[in-house]
């Protein structure tokens, strides 16, 4: 006699109906599969651009990547690995940070093809290609899966440089990258983005409590407060209209929620259905890191 086969989704109905005696529904029946595999490992799609990696992110830039950096290479090292082994695959850095030689130190022996690395590039180089060049030579890779322009504060941020993005285009057909965008540090910059068919990522400071978050002003230390969220929320939704690439940071407030009620509001809010592809958290301990993943499953269960 030969066992009859099942597949995964007629195992949930089944089990379902005997324990509630009537069949799932469709739409029930796949919000009962993402309840199942909604985590912060998961491997989900960055807007239109082909590219997946993980749902949460590993920051290497926390003040300046001086937090990062004071682990010591060993530390440095065990930390990244034990994300790698918890599914976090998407690491963040950038040529400020002074973290490109960390991370290649850290993910050697790691499955290139698994990862997703994310570097920046910053002011107004006269040769950008050179600097790729020496970025891949620092991480150690042939290419990167995104590089963004660092730091866009004016409105006319694109204008100002106009040079790196002509390179990081050029780059792209090159396969020297995968995908290019920017990062903001102010509203009307992030604006600007939504606007522009050149960007394949965004990389936001968002949080629901408006600390280290863009504000309506163009210069980087403008103070920052919650009544400028719902602006920056607004800019995201333009953007994801567009199926740009979403990545959310300054998810801690760049330090400042000291207390799990304050860190779990934060997630909770970037983890809201529709907004962002994914987040990065810059991390210092394994405790860090189950802590983020604990919330993002939940709130991921919650929202499902």
């Amino acid at each position: 006699m030969h066992e009859k086969r099942i597949s995964r989704r007629q195992f949930i109905g089944s089990a379902a109906a005997l324990a509630g005696g009537i069949l799932l529904s469709p739409l029930a029946l796949k919000a009962a599969e993402k309840r199942a595999t909604g985590t912060a490992a998961d491997q989900v799609p960055l807007g239109k651009t082909g590219l997946k990696l993980s749902r949460l992110g590993f920051g290497t830039g926390s003040n300046g990547g001086s937090v990062q950096r004071n682990l010591g290479h060993e530390g440095f090292n065990r930390l990244i690995r034990y994300a790698y082994d918890q599914g976090i695959t998407y690491i963040d850095t950038a040529d400020a940070y002074k973290t490109h030689e960390w991370v290649r130190e850290a993910i050697k022996g790691l499955p290139r093809e698994k990862l997703f690395i994310q570097s920046k590039i910053g002011g107004n180089p006269q040769n950008p290609l050179q600097e790729l060049d020496r970025f891949r030579k620092e991480l150690g890779v042939e290419y990167i899966d995104s590089v963004l322009v660092h730091c866009a504060v004016s409105k006319t941020w694109d204008e100002e440089r106009k040079r790196v993005m002509d390179a990081l285009e050029e780059a792209k057909g090159k396969k020297i990258i995968r995908a290019h965008g920017a990062s903001f540090h102010s509203i009307p910059a992030l604006a600007r983005s939504a606007q522009l068919d050149w960007m394949d990522v965004h990389l936001v400071r968002i949080n629901p409590q408006g600390s280290h978050m863009d504000t309506p002003a163009e210069h980087w230390n403008a103070k920052s407060d919650a009544s400028h969220v719902p602006a920056v929320v607004e800019q995201v939704k333009v953007i994801r209209d567009k199926r740009h690439g979403t990545v959310g940071m300054k998810i801690m407030g760049e330090g400042d929620f000291t207390s799990r009620e304050e860190r779990e509001k934060s997630i909770r809010f970037a983890m809201q259905g529709g907004l962002l592809d994914v987040i990065v958290i810059g991390f210092k301990s394994t405790a860090e890191i189950d802590e983020a993943i604990e919330f993002i499953n939940k709130a991921l269960a919650q929202t499902a």
